[in-house]
């Protein structure tokens, strides 16, 4: 038997429903936490409390235009400033699969303001007479313009901390290119054997993508920063005062610090998704990139014994429950699942966004779960990747030596000296025998030691032109090292 005193009753346009009368939420809640129960997680916390922001913005304004008395006003800002400081996330519950473009958790900030509100007034939840959800909370506002603003507001923090992450993630790089600057490795391409390199370079690459990822980011904050606020259910801001729509971008502007302002033509930002869209994508490219290193970091790993064995991984936990000593790539796997999740994110961006028809987008709140989950494993995935796996990277350097002497790629440096067929029979000598090309070249009068030196030289081998004859063109120096 249900204890009747353990929940208060309230009232919608549908009807009756009992809510618990401990809960800050009400009816609207209720009825989405039945409806929506599909995902089986609440709705992203820094969207809503970005929703609260929104609601802190409209209560000062409402203020000062004298649409709210002052009791009420600060009774609301005394409620979101809870939202904001995490106190009220047990009552944030609607699900973040929801239909009615974002109604539900809009409604579910508003009521949670609302009770709160009303019990720092002195009354009991759900005695609306005192603070309404939609007539105090909710004045002057829609869905449609409080939840792509409150969407762009939850976002751009986590672009910057992002596009950071991004910078130290290239400057840790950068370490391990200096650090293996000298170190020559062998290049492979279509995972075959091609011309060798320094081990470096290969890092240098990876922080020139890094480099670009946080370029990108950075930039795509402009597009961000123009919203819709004020333009209420279409955007021809219908039901709010001009005295209104014409400050509440300012006010949000000083609350946030992100340098917002109000679009010129609202009705873009109710509508149009494509800003969100172009984010996401470009999260996407970031994720492509840390897919790739996170490919060949397993794969330079790969063995030990049996596989290539270059890079040393730390050794972060054990492998396997039955293989004693078997230790996984795991961290470098983990930046990989993440990757893979924020590809897969960007897929349902692109279709939340195409799907919106005429003045609304019914899908945002799919939409802005996806991009905010990109950013959030983007933001804690990449900071595990390089202070658990590529800070403590090694090379293990006479591995890599002994792969560029057995495959013979050094020969690819004699072509100008001894002819593309001479060089192509050395090189397959070398193979077969075991033995070093430096072997090969002594021993068949081919080249002296100091001609090797001088060709083979690591810094000659991995830079523009022709190995042993920097700044000379091959037909100046012609074959000279062929022997008479």
């Amino acid at each position: 038997m249900t204890d009747s005193s353990a929940y208060r009753t309230e009232h919608d346009a549908l009807g009756s429903l009992t809510v618990p009368r401990e809960a800050y939420y009400g009816i609207h809640t209720a009825r989405a936490k039945e409806n929506f129960a599909a995902g089986g997680r609440p709705a992203n916390r820094k969207l809503m409390h970005a929703i609260a922001r929104v609601k802190q913005a409209a209560a000062k304004v409402n203020g000062r235009n004298h649409a709210l008395p002052q009791q009420k006003v600060q009774a609301i800002l005394a409620a979101c400033k809870e939202i904001l400081d995490g106190s009220l996330d047990a009552h944030l519950i609607v699900d973040a699969y929801q239909g009615g473009a974002g109604t539900s958790s809009n409604m579910n900030v508003n009521e949670v303001i609302a009770n709160r509100a009303i019990e720092l007034l002195g009354g009991s939840k759900g005695d609306y007479s005192i603070v309404h959800p939609i007539d105090d909370v909710n004045l002057h506002q829609s869905t449609n313009d409080v939840y792509p603003t409150a969407l762009r507001i939850a976002v751009i923090p986590l672009l910057r901390q992002l596009a950071e992450e991004l910078a130290s993630l290239q400057e840790a790089f950068q370490v391990k290119e200096h650090e293996y600057a000298d170190l020559l490795r062998l290049g492979r391409t279509q995972l075959m054997d091609a011309l060798p390199i320094l081990a470096g370079q290969s890092f240098g690459a990876y922080a020139k993508a890094a480099a670009r990822d946080r370029w990108r980011l950075y930039k795509a904050e402009e597009r961000l920063r123009e919203i819709n606020i004020g333009g209420t259910a279409v955007g021809t801001g219908m039901n709010a005062p001009l005295t209104y729509i014409y400050t509440i971008a300012d006010e949000l502007r000083e609350l946030t610090g992100l340098g917002l302002c109000r679009s010129d033509f609202p009705m873009d930002g109710t509508q149009n998704m494509d800003v969100f869209v172009e984010v996401s994508g470009l999260l996407k490219a970031a994720a492509v990139n840390l897919l790739k290193i996170s490919n060949d970091f397993r794969l330079l790993s790969s063995g030990p014994a049996g596989g290539i064995g270059e890079y040393i991984l730390p050794a972060v936990q054990a492998g396997s429950s039955i293989m004693p000593g078997k230790v996984n790539p795991v961290i470098a796997e983990m930046l990989g699942s993440v990757a893979m999740r924020v590809i897969a994110d960007d897929t349902a961006v692109t279709l939340a966004a195409a799907s919106g028809q005429l003045e609304l987008n019914a899908f945002t709140p799919v939409l802005a779960e996806a991009l905010l989950e990109s950013l959030e494993l983007l933001l804690h995935g990449i900071p595990l990747f390089r202070k658990r796996c590529l800070s403590g990277l090694k090379l293990d350097e006479p591995r890599c030596r002994e792969h560029v002497d057995r495959s013979g790629v050094l020969a690819a440096a004699t072509i100008t000296y001894l002819g593309y067929d001479n060089a192509a029979a050395l090189a397959k000598a070398a193979a077969a025998s075991g033995r070093s090309l430096e072997q090969l070249l002594v021993e068949g009068g081919w080249m002296t030691e100091k001609q090797i030196q001088e060709v083979l030289h690591p810094l000659e081998v991995t830079k523009p032109g022709i190995p042993g004859r920097s700044g000379q063109s091959g037909a100046e120096h012609g074959r000279r090292l062929i022997p008479e």
